[in-house]
Order: C-alpha cells, then sequence, then structure tokens
C-alpha cells in the first residue's frame, strides 16, 4: 500500500497538506513547519519515502487512546526518519497536537492559522484500512512531497 502527502501550505507555524491512498485522495493532513535544523517537537519530518507499521510497544499515550477509542489496538508509526523518534500519524486539530507527527482530518482551514477538523472521524477511517493491510502483511509506505504553497 503506499500513502502518499503532498505538502500545500506552510505558514511558518504549521503545515497542511493532502494524503493519498494509492493514488486516490483520502483527506487532509497537518504537520509542525519546516526548519532547516531541527528543532524537536516543533518541526515537520523531511521529506522522503519511509516504510509504516504498527509500533507494538504500549506507552502511556497507546493507553490513552486505547481507553479512549474502542477500536484502537497500537499507534501507527512512520519509521527511521532520519533524527526523529516516535513518529506518528494520529489525531488533532492544530500544529499544537503534533510534535512532528502527522495529523488528519476531513476539513482544512487556511485562515490566520492553518487546521484540520473531523480529526477522529478522518483517523478512525485510516486506521481500519491500515489495520487491514498491516494484519494482512501488505508493505505499508508513505512518500512525502513538499509542494508548498500550492492550492
Amino acid at each position: 500500500m503506499e500513502l502518499l502527502v503532498k505538502r500545500k501550505k506552510d505558514n511558518g507555524n504549521a503545515t497542511v497538506g493532502e494524503l493519498y491512498i494509492d493514488g486516490d485522495f483520502f483527506c487532509w493532513t497537518l504537520e509542525d513547519e519546516h526548519r532547516d535544523k531541527k528543532v524537536n517537537g516543533e518541526t515537520r519530518i523531511p521529506s522522503g519515502t519511509y516504510n509504516v507499521d504498527f509500533n507494538p510497544n504500549l506507552t502511556g499515550l497507546t493507553q490513552k487512546y486505547r481507553n479512549k477509542y474502542d477500536w484502537f489496538k497500537w499507534h501507527i508509526h512512520v519509521q527511521d526518519v532520519p533524527e526523529f523518534s516516535g513518529v506518528y500519524i494520529h489525531v488533532g486539530n492544530t500544529e499544537r497536537n503534533t510534535e512532528g507527527c502527522l495529523l488528519l482530518g476531513d476539513m482544512r482551514s487556511y485562515g490566520r492559522t492553518l487546521t484540520i477538523s473531523n480529526s477522529v472521524r478522518a483517523y478512525k477511517r485510516f486506521y481500519k484500512i491500515l489495520e487491514t493491510a498491516i494484519e494482512g502483511e501488505t508493505r505499508v509506505t508513505i512518500e512525502i512531497k513538499d509542494e508548498q504553497n500550492a492550492d
């Protein structure tokens, strides 16, 4: 399974993009902003292609999600990102909800601040698709492309 994120707008605080699954638009994404030098918890991951899998470690965050969502098992982990660790795809609406991770939502706003909304709904649909692929031993990759400030 091939995931593709096309980064569309970076306002210096956050980046909005489009997520495609096997070539079909799926939802909007939100990440931190670009920085030439990484600032922990404030920098989006570098463009590139990465493997995606479940992180089978029971962390406090994993338990929090399990308590909140009965369908949730493990965090979706973007693996082997240079200079980053614990990069997940998860729920959130603003750059305050991401510490270098990728957030998903069904709507986006290019207002004064970049935001996404309906995140839980988008994430649940995404999670079910990835769960089927990963448990079926399908290799999942994500390619992240910079196309900032294009509409």
